[in-house]
């Protein structure tokens, strides 16, 4: 298996890339990251016939005018968003209506009922025993 890391890791990877499929929290370094000079980067000549973009990360990550003018130009085939950088996504978005852009709710996950009551619950009595808590939010990394 190849990973890739880092700046140059990215711009590896994206040549090689014509679905990319976007999970990554919003920080300071991911903000706006799904720019004009991302897309441009992806791999042309795949068997899908241009490269798609999925986002069901967050919305804060993708800039979408240049999504638009990306799909536009036809730099971009298809994408499928399920997050947006205003939500709710404005009844005047152009993203509405483009033929080669998916529109999902925003929710790329669907959580079972029982298993969040179940974890609240396990949290709750960890508190109460003064163990550590799981799942804990890192503000310094952003998420």
């Amino acid at each position: 298996m190849t990973s890739f890391s880092g700046v140059d890791g990215l711009k590896r990877m994206l040549t090689q890339t014509d679905m990319l499929v976007v999970l990554l929290p919003l920080t300071e370094a991911t903000r706006g990251i799904i720019n004009a000079s991302l897309l441009s980067q992806l791999k042309r000549d795949g068997p899908l016939g241009g490269p798609i973009l999925i986002n069901a990360g967050r919305g804060g990550l993708q800039v979408e005018a240049d999504i638009l003018a990306a799909l536009d130009s036809g730099a971009l085939k298809g994408a499928s968003l399920d997050v947006f950088e205003r939500e709710p996504l404005p009844k005047d978005s152009r993203l509405w209506a483009h033929p080669a852009v998916y529109i999902s709710p925003h929710n790329a996950a669907i959580s079972s009922p029982k298993a969040i009551a179940a974890l609240v619950a396990g949290q709750i009595e960890a508190y109460e025993r003064n163990e550590p808590l799981s799942h804990l939010v890192d503000r310094r990394r952003g998420y």
